[in-house]
């Protein structure tokens, strides 16, 4: 049976069973599927889907081209040099201790004092880790400090008036982060976009952890930069 037929056939079961149809794909299909569905809230590719359904039934439709984004100088030489180093990695920064004292502090600030985190005596008789671990949302806040995009003498994007963290793509925690790790993040460049008065940058952030070989954090990070 073809996967349009199946769909069809089943679209009614879908329809009041709809988090059944993840369980059917594999992982990769997954992935693939939430990265359209993702690209797909996209209001050009959305409108793109529209004028294609009308051409198909028929009817007259009229392209409306979005405006040109114009860039100040400051801005264009930004964005041809960031253009050229597309899928470099742009930015290693300095380590950061992921101490046990900093670790209960976000516990308590987003009240998460789970004893995984907060109990080291706990962690090491019972975790299989033998110690406590940063709280994966722990790892993800520090980010903007990392990529020295904030409070840092050496700011990635010093030119930029103001940045701003516009979001997350994907988010993954492969490896927990232990406490007394040392950390930090490596970006490597994915996409450069002109947007009205600055640059929308998607940087892929990987968070290494001293003296192991898989990350504590992976994360799409999207910011914004204005000048």
């Amino acid at each position: 049976m073809k996967v349009v037929d199946f769909l069809k056939h089943k679209r009614e079961y879908l329809a009041k069973h709809p988090f059944e149809l993840k369980d059917w794909m594999s992982p990769t299909i997954y992935d693939y599927w939430i990265e359209f569905l993702n690209k797909a809230n996209n209001i050009h590719i959305i409108s793109w889907v529209k004028e294609h359904k009308r051409a198909a039934n028929g009817q007259s439709q009229e392209v409306v081209q979005p405006e040109p984004i114009e860039m100040n100088l400051e801005t264009q030489n930004v964005f041809e040099e960031l253009t050229a180093r597309l899928g470099e990695e742009i930015h290693v920064g300095d380590w950061s201790l992921m101490d046990q004292e900093r670790i209960n502090s976000f516990g308590a600030v987003t009240e998460d004092p789970q004893w995984i985190h907060t109990d080291p005596e706990r962690a090491a008789a019972e975790s299989p880790f033998k110690t406590t671990i940063a709280h994966g949302f722990l790892t993800l806040s520090m980010l903007s400090k990392l990529t020295d995009n904030v409070g840092s003498d050496n700011l990635l994007f010093p030119t930029a008036k103001m940045t701003v963290n516009y979001g997350l793509n994907k988010v993954r925690f492969p490896y927990p982060v232990k406490a007394g790790k040392r950390i930090r993040a490596r970006s490597t460049l994915m996409s450069v976009t002109p947007i009205k008065r600055g640059l929308e940058i998607e940087t892929e952030v990987k968070v290494e952890i001293e003296k192991c070989r898989r990350p504590g954090c992976v994360a799409v990070s999207v910011i914004r930069l204005y000048f």
